[in-house]
C-alpha cells in the first residue's frame, strides 16, 4: 500500500502564505495527475489545484493568482504554495494522486487563517 504523507499546515494570519507538502512513501507509476482538494466545516470536498505530467495545471477560480501547485520530477511529491490566504481558505488540504485505475489520498493537513 502506498501512503501520501501531508505536512506543513497550520495556523497563520489574514495575507500571509502557506507551503503544503505531499509525498508518496514509494514510488508510484503511472501518475496521470496530481493534485489537491480541501474540505471546511460543513461543505462538500472541491478541488483546489491540479496538475499533470507535462506540468499543466488547473485552479479553482477562488485560487487563482494565489496559489501555486508544483511538483518533483519524479512525480512523487506534489506541493501547493498559497499566497495571500483569506479566513476562507481555512479547511483540510487533502493531496491526491491519480493513476488509471486509482486513486491515492493524503491523510489530510489543518490549514486556518484567522487574526
Amino acid at each position: 500500500q502506498v501512503q501520501l504523507v501531508e505536512s506543513g499546515g497550520g495556523l497563520v494570519q489574514p495575507g500571509g502564505s502557506l507551503r503544503l507538502s505531499c509525498t508518496a512513501s514509494r514510488s508510484i507509476f503511472g501518475v496521470i495527475t496530481m493534485g489537491w482538494f480541501r474540505q471546511a466545516p460543513g461543505k462538500q470536498r472541491e478541488l483546489v489545484a491540479i496538475t499533470s505530467t507535462i506540468n499543466r495545471a488547473n485552479y479553482a477560480d477562488s485560487v487563482k493568482g494565489r496559489f501555486t501547485i508544483s511538483r518533483d520530477n519524479d512525480m512523487n511529491t506534489v506541493y501547493l504554495q498559497m499566497n495571500s490566504l483569506k479566513p476562507e481558505d481555512t479547511a483540510v488540504y487533502y493531496c491526491n494522486i491519480h493513476l488509471l485505475d486509482r486513486d491515492y489520498w493524503g491523510q489530510g493537513t489543518q490549514v486556518t487563517v484567522s487574526s
